[in-house]
């Protein structure tokens, strides 16, 4: 088939690969978000999938919107077969939808229909899933709603962050992507709608989403950091200003300490929740570096009866 990807993030870039690489299809142009600026001097780059996409040689389209007239007159003039997504990032309209014979066909990192929304993987680790894994779908207007195509699992490991975990459903479905364009073309899957029963949903993680609360058990001040992390960051207060939390883990055999209370050993750092303890291993100081948190207690030195939280 001819196809036509859209894509933004680094995370879109592996099926972007798998389906240039198999040979079976042809990628005949690349849809992504405009420039974005970034780093220090806030200069305009271009995409990780637009920098892929032209190493390739691959026509690149950056709408403002996809609704443009124009982009639009461009996507009628190559005459797509198919449009495979990952995290292209814009909400498509209609008369888009409508261009290409066999739809937009989403790879979305849960098993449908749990956790549609903008953030389904941050979402799993924070509820304490132990499976999750990737559809792909046929794109309809409702959210993440239409029929699915196929499905790969993916265990949810004990240390997992956010970005451990979606890098391996990154490459498992972009492996699910390109045979569901297979199967698309020769006959072999049909899209099934999706259950009624078994609904949730994943809405963009906010900064205040990531605020720990000490009060929670330690179990779920753990997931919210590994969910938070790498983006947008799980945070305490600490002396009135921010504290990133990189990396903690429970300990359970510590239960002396009153949530946010924090307890210095010669090498480790811990602090209470409304379990137990957790013992924090890699922070981050507002304006400074991550590093080790028994680093970061003895630059801060830590007195007696401090806390972490309001």
């Amino acid at each position: 088939m001819k196809l036509v990807f859209a894509g933004t993030p680094e995370v879109a870039v592996p099926a972007l690969d798998a389906l240039i690489a198999s040979g079976r299809h042809e990628v005949a142009a690349v849809v992504t978000r405009p420039d974005a600026p970034a780093g220090r001097g806030r200069r305009l780059v271009a995409s990780p999938v637009a920098e892929r996409a032209e190493e390739s040689g691959i026509e690149v389209l950056k709408p403002n919107r996809p609704r443009d007239e124009d982009f639009l007159a461009r996507l009628r003039e190559i005459a797509p077969d198919c449009c495979p997504v990952v995290a292209y990032g814009a909400l498509l309209p209609r008369v888009a939808l409508d261009i290409p014979a066999h739809g937009w066909v989403n790879l979305h990192f849960s098993l449908l229909p749990a956790w549609r929304g903008a953030a389904p993987v941050q979402h799993s680790i924070m509820a304490g899933d132990e499976i999750t894994g990737a559809s792909t779908f046929l794109i309809e207007e409702g959210l993440d709603s239409g029929p699915v195509y196929g499905t790969v699992t993916e265990a949810v490991r004990p240390t997992d962050t956010s970005g451990d975990l979606l890098t391996r459903l990154a490459f498992a479905g972009a492996g699910l992507l390109a045979a569901t364009m297979d199967g698309i073309e020769d006959g072999t899957v049909k899209a099934v709608p999706q259950p009624t029963e078994g609904i949730t949903v994943a809405p963009k993680i906010t900064v205040e989403d990531a605020h720990v609360d000490w009060s929670a058990p330690a179990l779920r001040v753990d997931r919210v950091v590994r969910g938070c992390t790498p983006a947008p960051g799980a945070w305490t207060d600490f002396r009135g200003e921010r504290l990133k939390l990189i990396q903690v883990t429970p300990v359970p055999e510590r239960t002396d300490l009153a949530p946010g209370a924090l307890a210095v050993g010669k090498n480790n750092v811990y602090a209470g929740t409304g379990s137990y303890a957790v013992e924090l291993l890699w922070v981050q100081a507002q304006g400074k570096k991550p590093m080790r948190a028994a680093d970061w207690a003895r630059g801060v030195r830590i007195a007696s009866g401090e806390s972490l939280g309001a």
